[in-house]
């Protein structure tokens, strides 16, 4: 295995309500802002600079470009997992292939960590592919009910380690953890 792949790591970087809902209802995701505080990002400009490439679901990605005028990681190497083949868009690409495959092929090019962004089809899918290293998750206090549930049944049991933990003055409380097979040598994965 190269430096490169010892060294790139996929992280999920995520928020999600106390019962696992990523979404309310209609892909809702207004419950986020219950904790937004003027000067607190919860560590996110501290990690994004870490990342140089973005892994993001489709749908989450139509989120995020109906929030602001430009898409936030335009300055990243992006790419928006879809089923519907499009032109890119500067730094992002429309990636209709295979989702191993992709992550695979990141992992081998030198650079910094690849960013999870969502949705949880996506996030569901690294994980039964035991793709994903490590997991930081930032739980919001609340209670939804129904919605999009992060965690989904049919991904393969994982030990984790929590690298940390840190509750916030908003009630977010925000999870680090390493997942253990990342921490194996290469032949006892």
């Amino acid at each position: 295995m190269s430096a490169a792949q010892q060294n790139r790591k996929v992280i999920l970087y995520i928020a999600s309500s106390l019962d696992a809902y990523i979404a309310k209802p209609d892909d809702d995701l207004s419950f986020l802002s219950m904790v937004e505080k003027e000067g607190e990002d919860y560590g996110y400009s501290q990690f994004i600079q870490t990342v140089d490439t973005i892994i993001i679901g489709r749908k989450t990605y139509d989120w995020v470009i109906n929030q602001a005028p430009e898409f936030v990681h335009a300055d990243k190497e992006s790419y928006v997992i879809t089923r519907t083949a499009r032109p890119p868009e500067g730094n992002t690409i429309f990636y209709t292939g295979d989702l191993k495959e992709l992550i695979l092929r990141l992992k081998q090019k030198a650079g910094k960590n690849i960013f999870v962004d969502g949705g949880a089809e996506i996030v569901n899918e690294l994980l039964r592919q035991n793709l994903i290293d490590e997991v930081i998750l930032s739980i919001i206090p609340v209670l939804l009910g129904r919605g999009t549930k992060l965690f989904r049944e049919g991904i393969p049991e994982e030990k984790l380690k929590l690298e940390s933990a840190e509750a916030f003055e908003s009630g977010l409380v925000q999870l680090h953890y390493l997942i253990k097979k990342a921490l194996l040598p290469e032949k006892t994965k």
